[in-house]
């Protein structure tokens, strides 16, 4: 006994479904325009941070943003480092940090806080 209605109804769900499934791993591939997991929010003035920030908001893959607390009292400068587009969100948040510490470094600061942080991650 064949069946000759079954065959075509079934490749037409196995398309239906395949339609579907490419939508949306289309939809969640990019990142683009979110904030991420935000660890605590980001002091941002109108320089270099500000731009590397919206730098980061608008990259479409697996990034982070890492900057030192302010503090109005002590620390009279931010500094900040990101990774943008990394393989993986820690392998971005260890590049993010290791610049962060890099800008510490490179210009002799000691800040009150102690250091870097990750602000947001994604």
């Amino acid at each position: 006994m064949e069946l000759k209605y079954c065959r075509g109804m079934a490749a037409s769900i196995l398309a239906s479904i395949l339609i579907f499934t490419t939508a949306g791993a289309g939809q969640a591939g990019s990142l683009a325009g979110s904030k991420g997991d935000v660890r605590f929010p980001p002091t941002l003035g109108s320089g270099e941070c500000n731009v590397a920030y919206k730098g980061y908001v608008a990259a479409s893959g697996h990034s982070a943003y890492a900057t030192t607390f302010y503090s109005r009292v002590v620390d009279l400068y931010i500094i900040c480092g990101t990774k943008l587009n990394a393989p993986s969100q820690k392998a971005a948040e260890e590049m993010a940090l290791r610049n962060c510490q890099a800008g510490l470094t490179r210009w002799k600061l000691k800040t009150a806080s102690g250091g870097c942080a990750i602000s947001a991650s994604k």
